[in-house]
């Protein structure tokens, strides 16, 4: 790969999972589905007395099981990149 095309490829971020604490019932679903085991339970109270899930911080591929797993609208978001390439 030729310097031009190094210059015209972006740094991606990894594919990561956000977690909404007062929406998550504690329910772990989505921490038993997650294929990478990236997804923990807190060990601190959300204000309606569950363990909220959380991202450890690594491992996500972003492959949205956790998501639909998950039956609480709006308890979690998946981010994904969809093109390595930077726009010309």
């Amino acid at each position: 790969m030729g310097q031009e095309a190094k210059d015209k490829t972006k740094v991606l971020e990894p594919p990561y999972v956000e977690f909404s604490p007062s929406e998550c019932k504690g329910c772990q679903l989505c921490a038993d589905a997650c294929p990478r085991k990236c997804i923990v339970m807190s060990q601190s109270l959300n204000e309606h007395s569950y363990h909220p899930a959380s991202y450890t911080g690594e491992g996500c591929t972003g492959c949205g099981v956790c998501f639909y797993t998950c039956p609480e609208p709006g308890a979690i978001k998946v981010f994904k990149k969809k093109s390595d390439k930077a726009e010309e």
